[in-house]
């Protein structure tokens, strides 16, 4: 088995850390890979009872995820704007090794389908930067009615000030071209591999980085992914580190019943073997 480091293991002592069992690990510069897990966004109410304890109070919920994983997606930051001092205190509350994935906002990738948004991307990239060690990728959500248009994306990754940082998922088939993969490659951007009902999930690399985004297998969000199938996933994950990926990052996005909190969790445990 592939020796990997699966960040954000015993990261909190307080009495609502999920115990683990895993041997601690003070060297977050391990050669190893290293596996990032979470969900895409934690303040779900309907979470409550099912991950979140019925007595927690809402105020701490993040303190609380952040002691079961290494990482989130959020997604709250494809709807709206956020003040600076809200990445000073994502950054603060964030315990160390704990990581940040942003959504680029809809404006950008909805409304102006990547068109003019040189502007727009660098100061949503200044904002993720607020959260200094604690940023770790801008996830970019090519929208389903954005038509294939290399030339768009090739300026898009242009305007970032590190394209490294950016992980790219596409909802349109035509864009899953060798040509795409080729020029994610050569801004050493992210594919993002996705599992949803109208997209298999694939092992592509575009970098030393590797992206997995779990919608649900067979309906959007309401699924609940089976131990074969989190296995499967794991294999991946394994498979996508042994062919350079020294950072893998998966997010479940299957919010309903708690399902996504439950798949993160079980997937911790397998790939920690």
């Amino acid at each position: 088995m592939l020796n990997v480091y699966i960040r954000g293991m015993n990261l909190c002592d307080h009495s609502y850390r999920f115990s683990m069992n895993n041997p601690k690990i003070n060297d977050l510069t391990s050669a190893h890979p290293v596996f990032f897990i979470g969900t895409s966004g934690w303040t779900y109410d309907h979470w409550k009872g099912r991950f979140y304890p019925e007595n927690l109070p809402k105020k701490r919920w993040f303190d609380y995820y952040a002691c079961q994983f290494s990482a989130v997606e959020v997604n709250a930051t494809f709807y709206r704007t956020f003040k600076d001092q809200t990445y000073h205190n994502w950054r603060e509350r964030a315990p160390q090794g704990f990581g940040y994935v942003l959504k680029a906002p809809q404006l950008i990738t909805h409304r102006k389908h990547l068109l003019d948004v040189d502007a727009d991307l660098k100061t949503f990239y200044h904002s993720c930067t607020l959260l200094d060690d604690k940023f770790e990728m801008i996830l970019l959500q090519v929208a389903p009615n954005t038509p294939y248009d290399l030339a768009r994306l090739k300026k898009a990754l242009q305007a970032f000030p590190d394209a490294g940082r950016v992980a790219v998922e596409f909802r349109r088939p035509e864009w899953l071209s060798q040509d795409t993969m080729s020029m994610l490659h050569t801004f050493g951007a992210t594919i993002c591999n996705v599992d949803s009902p109208q997209q298999k999930i694939s092992d592509n690399l575009t970098s030393k980085r590797a992206y997995l985004r779990l919608h649900g297998r067979h309906h959007w969000y309401a699924y609940n992914y089976s131990e074969d199938e989190l296995r499967e996933i794991a294999g991946l994950a394994q498979e996508l580190a042994q062919k350079g990926a020294n950072r893998v990052y998966i997010f479940f996005n299957n919010d309903f019943e708690g399902y996504a909190p439950a798949n993160a969790l079980t997937l911790q445990r397998l790939l920690r073997g």
